[in-house]
């Protein structure tokens, strides 16, 4: 029993039995226990607090000389102390008018130390444990750090780690701590199974989970670590992948995972009952909101009768008639799908029923788990914040957004009871993960530059801020040499507009003809219109210079030996570019559109006077969901017409192997006789279509693929002011090429090689065979 208990139980027998207390001013006659509990002190006496002071000790009591108390408060006062770690034992009494406090204090912790540990660093173990250097010395507290550093472990693929302590006395009241690991054998994943599955194969199951078999490769990745948080997540990303592709039936009947101690393997098993793949049939939309009519909402509904069953439509379909509703004036609108299945047609009829909904308010946005990413990063993707009306479709949405985010990986929101019946708490878990990375692109060029390389490193959330930094730089053998740095602001002054900066350099020499430098920057800003919609506006500056020494300008064509003459360019321009992205994933599309159009102005002043329009779509489908068969088709156009007299051959497009693989950049096109030094074009097309699948004999889960592409395009016409008879190529003539590539997403990065021959081409074009790319998480 703690002192505090006793003293209460002693009080309340000692005003029980009405027994008489002498103090200094005469005698005090307690005739109840309600007058005991009544009780008033004059002072407080410490003893023991030689290193946390006396008004440490003072400052945990809720006991004050002058005023009543009674024993609750010496147990909220022992508990209190206690509860600061400083102190080992604490015993409260009363002495005539007096209340003595007498504590133990605990020994300090003078430093903690890790020996045994290789797998995880001093620094992250430091990081997990609660013992800290000049904090006190407490053994449940350190026990409660084994279990953490068990969790940490475990969380590797360590479960079978052996922790223990050793303390040394230094004096003084201090203590050396030292956690003794022995961080055992890493478990590692033999299997994963797969039973009553029918529609897709183990294989294509096992890309959509997180859980990885073990391989050569698997200790860089750590994705065959096994955990039951693990293996709940892997069940919600097999409902989740079922609900969205047709089978609103789909449940996971049993998931296990079993040890072998001999082997030290997990083998886990998924049993799953697929039921029946569903078409949408008829959907309505029905409302009891006065003033708003079902009819008119029946427009936001993404769901359409004949396509294949799919959640995320429905969810789309809720958040889009929920934020109608509530621009309306009806905040509290609540949208309840009511599914009609019909067996004989495998369809579900879809009824959108629009509700007044209860009145409830946003108590608090509690965000737990990150560790990294700031508070208000996570907050701002919220359309609501405390005190404002709730809403669960704008739950579904920030969701959504935060996932987008690519900051964490995983993202839960729940929601509790607040301090009243219409308070609601709002709970977000997210999980941070990596979100640098650095990347490598080679290529080789037959002619040009020969060897290319090129080496980024860009972080998606600059110190947890949601910022965005890219550093660049590149080079050929040719003394071409390209610099970029790029810094983006997702929420500039506290809007959800993206703005950002882009200062680049690039340098090149030209058949050792002349040498050419584009220095500038770029300002940006963008505006979501929709979800899927946003409009980005830019304003660019250049200054261009070409250069050459007499010998080389000799062998300059007229048009080049215009631009050395003139030396120096200046180019002022703003364009606006319209993005609509509705892919389901950002770097593997299995479905959805990616297009962007663009229209520039140049004439701001400068050397520049011109109008362009571009713009590009591709479109990504799955062909095979057995064979995890993605095709994708693009195309792209653009033309750029002078509103002064000419265009300058930096004012017109290139074009070359980004859109049409085997051929060099700006490899295709107009270009000199002289030298073959391309002009660009005022006019251009580009097709391209691309099959992938995973790589056959290889499990889908190592991320290796196989793709087949085949690419077209034409680049022509020709308004920089030169003789005729110095251009060739300004015709509208087609190039081709057909190719295949690897893609790899490794535990090095995403790796890409393709090989492509221009079947298709002009004599005077210059192709590039053989390209390289990589980026990679750190």
């Amino acid at each position: 029993m703690k002192a505090g208990s006793k003293f209460l139980n002693a009080v309340s027998a000692f005003a029980l039995s009405a027994s008489v207390v002498a103090s200094g001013s005469g005698v005090m006659v307690l005739a109840s226990a309600a007058s005991a509990e009544a009780a008033v002190i004059r002072s407080v006496q410490v003893r023991g607090a030689q290193r946390a002071g006396e008004e440490a000790v003072r400052s945990n009591l809720t006991i004050q000389p002058g005023v009543t108390f009674s024993g609750a408060d010496i147990d909220e006062s022992v508990k209190r102390l206690y509860a600061t770690g400083y102190f080992s034992d604490v015993k409260i009494s009363v002495s005539g008018s007096s209340l003595v406090v007498t504590v133990a204090e605990n020994e300090l912790v003078n430093q903690v130390v890790f020996n045994g540990n290789r797998k995880i660093k001093d620094d992250k173990l430091a990081g997990v444990v609660q013992t800290q250097p000049l904090g006190p010395y407490s053994q449940a507290m350190v026990n409660a750090d084994i279990e953490r550093l068990r969790t940490a472990y475990s969380q590797i693929g360590r479960s079978d780690v052996e922790i223990t302590t050793q303390t040394v006395n230094v004096g003084q009241g201090r203590v050396n701590i030292a956690f003794v690991i022995n961080e055992g054998d890493r478990t590692k994943i033999a299997d994963i199974n797969f039973v009553g599955n029918q529609a897709y194969g183990d294989g294509r199951l096992k890309a959509v989970i997180a859980t990885k078999e073990s391989g050569p490769l698997s200790f860089l990745t750590r994705k065959d670590v096994y955990s039951q948080d693990k293996l709940r997540a892997d069940e919600d990303a097999l409902r989740q992948f079922y609900y969205n592709h047709g089978y609103p039936d789909f449940r996971i009947v049993s998931s296990d995972a079993q040890l072998d101690t001999t082997t030290n393997k997990y083998t886990i098993n998924f049993t799953v009952e697929e039921g029946a793949r569903y078409q949408f049939g008829d959907v309505n939309v029905e409302s009891s909101v006065e003033g708003v009519s079902g009819d008119d909402l029946k427009g936001l509904v993404e769901t359409k009768p004949g396509s294949v069953y799919d959640a995320r439509e429905i969810q789309k379909s809720m958040e889009a008639i929920s934020k109608q509703v509530a621009s309306k004036g009806y905040p509290f609108a609540r949208v309840t799908p009511r599914g009609d299945r019909n067996l004989q047609t495998n369809t579900i009829g879809v009824s959108y029923m629009v509700d007044q909904g209860e009145r409830a308010y946003v108590e608090r946005i509690e965000i737990r788990g990150n560790t990294r990413t700031r508070d208000y990063v996570i907050r701002r993707e919220f359309d609501f914040s405390e005190g404002d009306a709730f809403n669960q479709e704008m739950i579904s949405r920030a969701k959504r957004r935060l996932e987008a985010l690519g900051y964490f990986t995983s993202v839960n929101i729940s929601t509790t009871q607040g301090s009243a019946a219409d308070r609601v708490v709002v709970v977000v878990d997210v999980e941070d993960q990596s979100t640098g990375s650095f990347g490598i692109g080679a290529g080789y060029s037959a002619g040009g530059d020969g060897f290319i390389l090129e080496a980024s490193v860009e972080e998606k959330n600059f110190l947890g801020r949601g910022q965005y930094v890219r550093i660049a730089a590149g080079g050929g053998l040719n003394d071409s040499r390209t610099y970029t740095l790029s810094f983006t602001e997702p929420y500039f002054l506290g809007y959800r507009l993206a703005a950002g900066f882009d200062v680049f350099r690039s340098e090149t020499s030209s058949n050792d003809n002349y040498d050419y430098s584009e220095t500038g920057f770029t300002l940006r800003v963008t505006a979501p219109i929709t979800e899927d919609l946003a409009t980005t506006f830019r304003y660019t500056y250049k200054q261009i210079e070409y250069e050459a020494s007499d010998s080389e300008y000799a062998d300059l064509s007229p048009v080049y030996q215009d631009l050395v003459d003139h030396g120096k360019y200046t180019q002022s321009s703003v364009a606006q570019t319209l993005t609509y992205n509705t892919l389901d994933s950002q770097t593997l599309p299995r479905e959805g559109i990616y297009a962007t159009f663009t229209h520039e102005f140049a004439g701001l002043g400068g050397d520049s006077e011109f109008y362009k329009l571009s713009g590009r779509a591709r479109y990504f489908q799955t062909l095979s969901t057995e064979a995890d068969l993605i095709g994708s088709l693009s195309v792209g156009a653009g033309h750029v017409i002078a509103t002064g007299d000419n265009l300058n051959v930096f004012d017109q497009f290139t074009l070359g192997g980004r859109q049409v693989r085997g051929f060099d950049n700006n490899g295709i096109g107009p270009r000199t006789k002289a030298d073959g030094d391309a002009l660009g074009g005022t006019t251009y097309f580009t097709v391209s279509a691309d099959a992938s699948m995973p790589f056959p004999a290889v499990p889908e889960d190592i991320g290796l693929r196989l793709a087949a592409f085949a690419d077209a395009g034409t680049l022509y016409g020709n308004d920089v002011k030169a003789n005729k008879a110095d251009v060739e190529g300004t015709g509208m003539s087609w190039r081709a090429s057909v190719g295949v590539g690897v893609m790899w997403a490794s535990p090095f990065g995403n790796i890409r090689m393709d090989y492509a021959i221009p079947v298709v081409k002009e004599d005077f074009d210059e192709t590039q065979e053989f390209r390289f790319s990589m980026a990679n998480q750190f």
